[in-house]
């Protein structure tokens, strides 16, 4: 049985497939919310997620290949390093906090919420929402329009604009 091929969206005009190429298996995220919840250890890592020390190691090699964890020895015989968020990985905990957003809006037990994120300056709990920075607005899908931006090519812009036109 042939092992199915994986596409890749890396390359892709579309910031979606661009994620989705560094993120889409479901242990990424996964690894990446760990390190939000403190992981910085292999065995950490492996024991919260129950990961097979092979998967684990390659979505770590990944992270640090794309600089959303860097790797940082901590021992030196045998070698043992540790993994630490970058400025990219912090960025993208806002990703994950829409996946909660959603999650928890959509997705919960009865009971409530597994996770409540709290502020940690004042104990209260956070209450995720994404918003238009320029408008201090909830974001809205019936409210926004797709519009080509500076780094779509042109034959896909024209698409873009003629499905906007059809609308």
């Amino acid at each position: 049985m042939d092992a199915m091929r994986r596409t890749r969206f890396d390359n892709w005009p579309c910031s979606i497939a661009r994620t989705v190429d560094l993120v889409g298996d479901w242990w990424t995220p996964l690894v990446m919310r760990e390190a939000f919840y403190g992981a910085r250890r292999f065995e950490e890592f492996q024991q919260r997620l129950g990961v097979s020390r092979n998967v684990l190691t390659q979505r770590l090699d990944r992270l640090v290949d794309e600089d959303m964890l860097t790797r940082l020895p901590y021992q030196e015989r045998p070698t043992r390093h540790e993994y630490r968020l970058t400025d990219k990985g912090r960025d993208f905990f806002t990703v994950l906090a829409a996946m909660i957003r959603w999650g928890d809006r959509w997705l919960t037990d009865p009971d409530g919420p597994p996770v409540e994120l709290r502020d940690r300056e004042t104990g209260l709990s956070v209450e995720i929402e994404v918003i238009d920075t320029r408008t201090g607005r909830p974001i809205d899908v019936r409210q926004v329009i797709p519009t080509p931006g500076p780094g779509l090519p042109q034959d896909l812009a024209e698409q873009l604009l003629d499905r906007h036109r059809r609308r």
